[in-house]
């Protein structure tokens, strides 16, 4: 389970803005809740009425059935039975996605959160440029007074949202940057990371090699840091390294293993080939820990034959 899961499912949450029933998540969506903890809230929905808890297709209205129990009739299903779990639903903590954005951008804690209605809040000013997070894109596209209210001079606007089905390029003019919340941000640590859009040549200089710099890796790639992990570095050898680095090239699409290893510059035929385990080095940390580390960050299609890097998602080239 990745990071990429549980970013995953608090995009769905947010987009959404309503609890979703826990019978209704995929059993990627269920792994995820153990790593987003407070994030995460348990509800009900309302009781008196429930999608049928047989097909999932149908609302019907709950009725008791005079012996403590209660029961739905499912126009395809007919009387199906209501259990306590039928009802039981999940919401994000929407308080809790502002707090750790702001700190992802860096804002300053003096600055408060300013509601601006209808799934508008302005987040606070990052370096200068107020920062509004949406619900979605089009309220704010069709209502540029929203814009005025928090424009500064000398400062662009920043504008965080779900990515609509039908935006292409940059929705704005001059002085206003969009930022699509699935692809610039994740869930790592426990908190929100930003994916910042600085270019390869100004990428920070840090003292430790091993510090984060792409996603979980470092600047190398020789290194990453698992947010599911008890934070300690995993050291990889120049082989594993170069195949991550060609992973991440992608930008999180998935493409064959030859071009992945042509990238690569290696002679095995599939990434895996560079992370199994020999038999001399079974039940040594290291080699456990880069195996793990490849299952956690690279997502195999069996299927297809292709191979993606989640977490490079927004990465640029």
């Amino acid at each position: 389970m990745t990071g990429h899961d549980a970013w995953a499912l608090v995009c769905r949450l947010f987009t959404g803005g309503t609890p979703v029933l826990r019978a209704t998540l995929s059993p990627r969506e269920v792994a995820a809740l153990s790593i987003l903890g407070k994030a995460i809230k348990p509800t009900t929905l309302d009781p008196q009425f429930v999608l049928c808890p047989h097909c999932q297709q149908h609302r019907a209205q709950v009725w008791g059935d005079g012996h403590g129990e209660r029961v739905c009739r499912c126009p395809d299903c007919g009387p199906v039975t209501v259990e306590t779990d039928d009802v039981a639903a999940l919401t994000l903590d929407e308080d809790w996605l502002r707090q750790k954005m702001r700190l992802a951008l860096g804002i300053e804690s003096r600055d408060g959160i300013d509601d601006l209605g209808d799934g508008v809040w302005r987040l606070g000013d990052a370096r200068r440029s107020p920062v509004l997070l949406a619900r979605d894109l089009t309220r704010v596209w069709q209502e540029p007074a929203l814009l005025d209210r928090v424009r500064v001079p000398s400062g662009d606007i920043r504008v965080i949202s779900p990515r609509p089905r039908t935006t292409r390029g940059s929705p704005f003019g001059i002085g206003v940057e969009w930022l699509a919340l699935e692809e610039r941000f994740t869930f790592y640590g426990g908190g929100i990371s930003f994916i910042g859009s600085a270019s390869p040549s100004t990428k920070p200089v840090v003292d430790d090699p091993a510090t984060p710099v792409n996603g979980p890796f470092s600047a190398d790639f020789k290194w990453a840091t698992l947010p599911d992990g008890n934070g300690t570095a995993i050291r990889f050898t120049d082989g594993q390294a170069k195949v991550f680095a060609a992973l991440w090239s992608f930008k999180g699409g998935a493409t064959t293993a030859e071009r992945i290893m042509q990238r690569a510059g290696l002679d095995s035929a599939k990434p895996s080939d560079l992370f199994k385990i020999k038999q001399k080095d079974k039940g040594k940390p290291e080699p456990e820990a880069q195996h793990a580390a490849y299952g956690a960050l690279v997502v195999t299609q069996q299927r297809s034959g292709l191979y993606s890097m989640p977490c490079a998602a927004g990465a640029l080239a």
